[in-house]
């Protein structure tokens, strides 16, 4: 099987199983959206959506954020992981806001990679759902399914691996299959076992291929 002739089918599989992929976080703006992702960081979706309706509530704005001191903002995220670099990363991030962007989150990769607690991952996942732009934002998940299927050969490094998407990947569906492969990766290929017999891309899966007949 060629790589253009797994990606089609993959593609394909996703298309008619996995339509309207979404997002797990919750958030009514693109505000809400950047804070949302920072906390995720090596944080699950669930435990940011605990958080984060308290803290919206006390800082609905970048203004208001702005203001707040990161021990204001540690009392409400002290749940999730890294409460303290998040905290300083959010007061950081309201100011940049404020100060840089008249309190609108900005539209280009550029732009989000200079504000604080925002990296490449995160600027990807800005761009592909808040402003549904092409970008493949690559996380664990997409990391490990991406390798696993075997749409990339063994990359070494995030960055890696989006290119080689966006190289197949169209144009079109990135932003969609950016969440196709984090949802596959959260609840079927899941890191210490995946679930391949409850999997529809066995087929075209190079580590079911290898490894199908021992699971």
């Amino acid at each position: 099987m060629t790589k253009k002739e797994r990606y089609k089918n993959v593609i394909g599989w996703f298309e008619a199983n996995a339509e309207s992929a979404e997002t797990e976080l919750h958030y009514a703006n693109n505000f809400q959206l950047l804070v949302a992702v920072i906390l995720s960081a090596q944080c699950t979706d669930k435990r940011v959506n605990m958080i984060t309706p308290a803290l919206f509530e006390a800082f609905p704005t970048p203004e208001v954020m702005a203001a707040a001191s990161p021990d204001n903002l540690f009392e409400y995220i002290r749940s999730c992981s890294y409460p303290n670099n998040k905290a300083k990363n959010l007061t950081g991030m309201a100011r940049k806001l404020v100060s840089d962007f008249e309190g609108e989150v900005p539209t280009d990769i550029d732009s989000l990679l200079t504000i604080p607690g925002v990296g490449r991952k995160t600027a990807n996942v800005i761009l592909a759902v808040a402003f549904n732009k092409p970008a493949m934002p690559v996380d664990t998940h997409v990391f490990r399914v991406a390798n696993r299927i075997g749409l990339t050969d063994n990359s070494k490094s995030p960055l890696e691996t989006e290119r080689e998407l966006v190289k197949y990947i169209p144009e079109e569906l990135l932003s969609t299959a950016h969440h196709w492969l984090i949802l596959h990766g959260r609840y079927i290929c899941v890191a210490r076992k995946p679930k391949c017999g409850i999997c529809g891309l066995r087929e075209w899966c190079r580590y079911y291929q290898k490894n199908g007949a021992a699971l």
